[in-house]
């Protein structure tokens, strides 16, 4: 791409960040200052039902800006990273040409690389594939799979915990059905296509300078959405009776832990212990997706003045765009 090419791209800015490092509170500032349309980047707020444990912007916070790619799957299907670039790419072209402001704000650091890099040729899900590794896990437990993975691809392996079984599953469904780890796949180069080549992203990233202030932070959002109801909204899930443990939906971080909780295989003190310590292993991942991007604005989210700051690269990066 030549320098007029890149010159004629619209500049999409991009409020990125951890669980829990204020990228709600700052894009709704940021709402009352520009005429912006938030288009959230975030894998489970795309669920319908599931509020209170994925910290869905209220409707209050909804009306101060139009809010996209939010409550539009239900829970019993499946959302792909492929199903995100498309829905995203559509959404922030109909933002543009409305005059309006697109701002991308969330945490699912695969959909942000999917968006802004395009997508690898990986297979898609394989249901029966999937049940009979789930009938082995069963069998055996997710450990072993785990170990059956890092023979046939030790690098992925490598960064999945032992229990890890969402990741696991699909790493062993790609080699499957590759016949290639799933690390090698993922380093080829990605497809481009001209829809990305119109724009320019650039990430502001609300970063932590002491980890353990986010790790403060996430305990106490588990126990504000325990207090909030988040039981009784599982509760609700798993009444509908086509819903099961083994989905994406359910899979999200807190919901695992409430359902099994609800199974009856934990305690309540351990259902919450065991929530916030996945919360803290997803900021983890988050943060080394967002240390990989050198182009990113970095700002400390545990600064008194962490709001204002966003703000303000928001704001250079707008008056870029021009």
């Amino acid at each position: 791409m030549n320098a007029s090419q890149i010159d004629a791209r619209t500049t999409v800015a991009c409020l990125l960040g951890p669980t829990a490092s204020g990228k709600t509170a700052a894009a709704l500032a940021y709402a009352a200052r520009r005429p912006i349309e938030i288009v959230s980047v975030d894998s489970a707020l795309v669920y319908r039902g599931m509020d209170i444990g994925t910290a869905k912007p209220t409707a209050e916070e909804r009306a101060r800006a139009p809010h996209h790619l939010i409550d539009i799957v239900d829970p019993a299907d499946a959302y792909s990273a492929s199903d995100f670039r498309a829905d995203a790419l559509r959404t922030i072209g109909a933002i543009v040409e409305r005059g309006r402001v697109p701002l991308l704000v969330g945490g699912t650091m695969l959909y942000y690389k999917a968006l802004t890099q395009g997508l690898n040729d990986l297979p898609g899900a394989d249901a029966a594939l999937r049940a009979s590794l789930e009938a082995e896990a069963a069998r055996d437990g997710w450990p072993a799979l785990h170990a059956r993975l890092a023979r046939v691809d030790p690098q992925t392996a490598a960064r999945l915990a032992p229990n890890d079984s969402q990741r696991i599953q699909r790493a062993l469904e790609v080699f499957m059905l590759a016949g290639q780890p799933m690390s090698a796949l993922l380093a080829a180069p990605a497809r481009d296509d001209e829809a990305a080549a119109r724009y320019r992203f650039v990430p502001v990233a609300l970063e932590p300078s002491d980890r353990s202030v986010l790790h403060a932070r996430i305990a106490q959002r588990f126990d504000a959405m325990l207090a909030a109801g988040f039981i009784e909204e599982v509760e609700r899930l798993r009444a509908r009776g086509d819903l099961h443990a083994g989905l994406p939906s359910m899979r999200c971080v807190g919901y695992r832990q409430a359902w099994e909780y609800l199974d009856g295989t934990v305690d309540y003190g351990t259902m919450r212990d065991k929530g916030v310590f996945a919360t803290r292993q997803l900021c983890k991942r988050q943060l080394t997706w967002l240390r990989a991007m050198s182009e990113r604005i970095v700002i400390d989210c545990c600064a008194e003045d962490a709001t204002e700051r966003a703000l303000r690269a928001l704001e250079r990066i707008v008056k870029e765009r021009g």
